[in-house]
């Protein structure tokens, strides 16, 4: 894959006048970003307009006292690996750290840097912390659910089309928070008379084969759990959805504003601004060890209604009530 790297502030410092450089009283910070997502994905361009807006309120601008470099784009370990040691050995003050995939080749290959994550699921159970309270290490920042909001997806599932019987879940098997949701779900569908099915995903065509294999079968729906993957392949996801004429419920609402059916969990644009914090906190001193982890606050409940049309679906109204957001 491509990598594209944008590089903010303080390159053209050799082209400010003598009495401007003077009158930086303040040393130029610089912060390294780890996403997943390429450069042109709008998930990370929205998610980077709230981390810039939040750290200018904070205090820091980008071309006067903080210089931001960034790396895109690569799924593969051996590229989310050779992404992170070009971040690290650019010495920054701070890496901010855009899910699993970005903060584990990280710490691999630093323990003395800082590092600020968001948009985790489990941070303890990938080992990146010891504990939420006291992260211990050099990362900490903010985890997206606990594991339990699975059963909330079941429910959904179940509500929004009754006569489901089967659910293809679709997950990341190589990252820790892919076996554990795929575990939450596990423990609560029987009680909803569901039969969950693991569809593990690594390239499109793979998603391609597994859900050709599962929709013959009637009364079938899907889980996608959360994940850079499926993101990053979202509009695949959701065509075979739609192809197959299966209901599907999503961990985050940017593929229910693709044209996904439904979705429910955290903002994580606003992780990304509540992040900024961290950042700010650590320039100023702190040490991620002492700054506990902390969990999403804002949930969202998002629904599609041209897309539950398209699979004759009718929405209760009280979850319609319910819902943060409706498109229609």
């Amino acid at each position: 894959m491509r990598r594209r790297e944008f590089i903010f502030g303080f390159g053209g410092a050799a082209a400010w006048p003598l009495a401007a450089r003077a009158q930086q009283s303040e040393r130029v910070r610089r912060i390294g970003v780890l996403m997943p997502l390429p450069a042109h994905d709008p998930q990370f361009q929205a998610r980077n307009a709230a981390f810039l807006q939040a750290l200018q309120q904070l205090g820091w601008t980008v071309g006067h006292n903080v210089r931001i470099d960034y790396r895109f784009g690569a799924l593969d370990p051996d590229g989310m690996r050779r992404h992170a040691a070009e971040l690290i050995a650019l010495a920054p003050d701070v890496v901010l750290a855009n899910g699993t995939p970005a903060v584990g080749p990280l710490l691999q290959a630093t323990r003395t840097v800082p590092v600020v994550f968001a948009i985790v699921p489990d941070p303890v159970g990938a080992g990146f912390v010891e504990n939420l309270a006291r992260p211990g290490g050099n990362a900490t920042g903010f985890t997206t659910f606990e594991y339990g909001i699975a059963a909330k997806w079941v429910e959904l599932l179940k509500q929004i089309a009754p006569n489901v019987a089967r659910a293809g879940v679709i997950r990341d098997p190589a990252i820790s928070s892919g076996i554990g949701q795929f575990a939450a779900v596990q423990a609560v569908a029987p009680s909803l008379g569901i039969i969950v099915t693991p569809v593990n995903v690594r390239e499109p065509g793979e998603i391609e084969r597994a859900l050709a294999a599962f929709a013959p079968v009637a009364n079938g729906g899907l889980i996608v759990t959360g994940s850079a993957w499926a993101v990053i392949h979202r509009d695949v996801i959701i065509a075979l959805a739609a192809r197959h004429k299966l209901p599907a419920v999503y961990a985050e609402r940017h593929y229910v504003e693709a044209g996904g059916l439904v979705s429910y969990g955290a903002d994580y644009v606003d992780q990304f601004r509540r992040a900024a914090s961290y950042v700010d906190r650590v320039l100023r001193g702190e040490k991620p060890a002492d700054l506990p982890v902390q969990s999403s606050t804002k949930y969202e409940l998002v629904i599609n209604l041209k897309t539950a049309k398209a699979l004759g679906l009718e929405i209760p109204p009280t979850m319609l009530a319910r819902a943060d957001e409706v498109i229609e």
